[in-house]
């Protein structure tokens, strides 16, 4: 390891990186001298990566340097941040997730900072590998443009993309433009975050009265277990570090059920883990009917906020994601096109609900749906929960 410090230049900044006192001193360098940062960074990456805290210390180092180049507007920054995530870093060992969440939030930064003209020439040299991290940043930064509507037309951009298809790289799968159903993705709308009360549920999403005629179809219910389908459910919340294991499972009914009887009655005889105890903890379950755009900006929110003490994937992932769970929970094929997916997905029957049993945390995110086949003889639950003391 080389003992000496990492500097970015000369003068007033010449300290070692990481003693920088933070965003604006970086930014300033970013702006006037950075070429500094990125041969300060490449440094870093030859001499002081190991398996241990000075390779963790030095990953979030470059990750600051690769935020504040991502984030200033030159096409020479551009460059020099795609650089650092997508070939200096190193590839494996025990910082490989590390690099690869950089590699997604850098994509997200040049996507929300840098113009197209300055984006266009990292496209210019087609991939060899899907498997090539200098691939996988190029492949995010398509996929943020995509939900932000730009990069479709430019041949170099285009080229760049079918080149990914070709090489099967999971991203280059989604469409390159954001879809109806995708319309909140990345959207905040002040008052509704996270529901927490049955009256949040009750004022947002019309509720489904229990019946009990749904109790009894509940009763008659089989599981149908698949681990492979079960995981992919799961997927944005596992990916994006959530609390606790998210529940995932599959029933059959061994008759059409009745519409009006897929309510909470029906959801609470099935043997979830998530309603062990129902009814102990401030108040009963309830739930109310949603639809699938609710549950697919859910599904994408998870993993791309993560979880509390959990790991933000970034637009392109958590799109990737939050489609791979919908497709599950519907036992679609995967090569059904997404346009036929979501058509698909109102066909079903959706419900949102909540229970306050001990297995939810009832702290800062509580999601849990139900939903039911156009047969009405399949039912698919997936719960979640999060929260930010150790459980």
């Amino acid at each position: 390891m080389n003992d000496n410090p990492v500097t970015p230049g000369d003068g007033a900044s010449r300290r070692p990186i990481g003693e920088l006192s933070g965003t604006a001193e970086l930014k300033l360098l970013a702006e006037s001298r950075p070429e500094d940062l990125y041969e300060a960074a490449e440094r870093l990456c030859r001499d002081v990566f190991d398996d241990g805290p000075a390779g963790s210390a030095a990953v979030r180092t470059v990750g600051r340097l690769a935020d504040a180049l991502a984030e200033t507007r030159s096409r020479d920054c551009a460059w020099f941040a795609v650089d650092l995530v997508g070939r200096l870093l190193p590839l494996g060992g025990a910082h490989r997730e590390e690099a690869d969440l950089l590699r997604r939030s850098v994509a997200a930064k040049l996507a929300g900072a840098q113009q197209l003209r300055d984006l266009a020439p990292l496209f210019t040299e087609l991939p060899d590998s899907a498997q090539d991290p200098s691939a996988d940043v190029r492949a995010c930064l398509l996929g943020e443009l995509a939900l932000i509507g730009a990069g479709q037309g430019r041949p170099t951009l285009d080229a760049y993309a079918e080149r990914l298809r070709e090489l099967r790289h999971p991203l280059a799968a989604l469409p390159r433009t954001r879809l109806d159903v995708e319309h909140r993705f990345m959207v905040r709308v002040r008052g509704l975050g996270s529901v927490k009360t049955s009256a949040q549920l009750r004022s947002r999403f019309p509720e489904v009265p229990p019946t009990d005629s749904g109790a009894a179809a509940g009763r008659t219910a089989g599981e149908t277990p698949d681990g492979t389908r079960a995981r992919a459910a799961a997927e944005p919340f596992t990916a994006g570090g959530w609390a606790r294991e998210p529940e995932a499972r599959f029933f059959t009914l061994p008759r059409p059920l009745d519409p009006d009887d897929f309510n909470i009655s029906l959801v609470k005889e099935l043997p979830l883990d998530c309603l062990t105890g129902e009814g102990t903890r401030r108040g009963a379950a309830v739930a109310g009917r949603t639809t699938p755009d609710d549950v697919l900006t859910t599904l994408f929110a998870a993993a791309y906020d993560g979880g509390v003490n959990g790991r933000a994937q970034g637009g392109a992932y958590a799109r990737l994601y939050a489609w791979n769970s919908l497709y599950a929970l519907l036992g679609l094929p995967a090569d059904l096109p997404f346009l036929e997916a979501a058509r698909q997905a109102l066909d079903h029957r959706w419900l949102r609900f909540m229970a306050f049993t001990d297995w939810f945390h009832h702290d800062t995110a509580d999601e849990a749906f139900a939903v039911l086949d156009p047969t009405r003889t399949r039912v698919t639950v997936l719960a979640a929960t999060d929260t930010d003391v150790d459980a």
